[in-house]
Parts: C-alpha cells; sequence; structure tokens
C-alpha cells in the first residue's frame, strides 16, 4: 500500500488479535510505569481498578503493534510527526484479548516534499466483549506510488 491507498472514510476491523499477558503488564510496569496497580496484583486487588491493569503506555505499545502489523504500509511509510487525542477509554485487564479498528480521517498529498503524503487515522482497541479501551488518531508520512522504486 502506498499513500493513494488510504482513502479517507475507510474503516477496517482488523482481525488479527493479541492477548494481554500478565507477566508482560508488570514487566512494562516496573520498568517504565511502577504503579502498585500495575505491578501488585495483591495490591491492585484492592484499588481502584479492582485488579491489576496494563499501564496505558503499554496499552499504546500494544496498539502500535497492531497498526504496524495490519495496517500500515511496510513498503510506504516514511514515519510521522506524531499522535493526537490518546484516549485510555477503559481498563485493559490481564487476559484480555485485543483488535484494531482503523479510520482514515484524512490524506492529503505534502506541499513541500512532492513524494510523500500525511495520512491521519483514527486508531481503536476493542476489546474481547468489543468494549472500546483505547483510541487516539496517528500521523503518518507516506510514499506516493509514483515515487517508489521499481
Amino acid at each position: 500500500m502506498y499513500f493513494e491507498d488510504y482513502v479517507p472514510g475507510a474503516r477496517v476491523e482488523h482481525p488479527a488479535t493479541i492477548t494481554v499477558d500478565q507477566s508482560a503488564v508488570i514487566e512494562f510496569a516496573e520498568q517504565f510505569d511502577p504503579q502498585y496497580f500495575h505491578v501488585d496484583p495483591e495490591a491492585a486487588a484492592d484499588g481502584p481498578f479492582d485488579g491489576l491493569i496494563a499501564s496505558g503506555w503499554h496499552t499504546a505499545g500494544l496498539m502500535m503493534r497492531l497498526y504496524a502489523d495490519q495496517y500500515l504500509s511496510k513498503h510506504a511509510s516514511l514515519g510521522g510527526p506524531g499522535v493526537d487525542e490518546l484516549r485510555w477509554l477503559a481498563p485493559v485487564r490481564p487476559g484480555d484479548v485485543l483488535r484494531l479498528r482503523t479510520e482514515v480521517l484524512e490524506a492529503r498529498p505534502s506541499k513541500s516534499k512532492p513524494d510523500r503524503g500525511l495520512v491521519r487515522t483514527r486508531a481503536e482497541l476493542l476489546n474481547q466483549d468489543d468494549a472500546l479501551v483505547f483510541s487516539c488518531i496517528v500521523l503518518n508520512f507516506l510514499q506516493l506510488k509514483s515515487f517508489s522504486p521499481q
């Protein structure tokens, strides 16, 4: 896929899933977000979420894994300038099975670099109960087909 293949309004429910692993939740949180409700199952049981939950940053990483594997072009991706409207909408727990839903919000050619365009995509994670647990708007630069090596 190239820039031209990302059509505004296109919405996809991606089929692959990722299962949240308790040891990965704890390992990530111990290194990057060591709050008790991410690292200590016993203390978390009495906490505000009634159990252990994944760090929001871990959840964002899980989204990125699915996004890179299922949505982002492996041939035309040129990085991106950022992410907007990052939201953690519901706790993500060990054992949850997450899947990705994407919607192209905007695709516009670059004015300064004619070999690429900017795509704005809403990326959402849903759990096994179809509850929306995470959303953000990702900005990606993608190469135009006419500039791809043949």
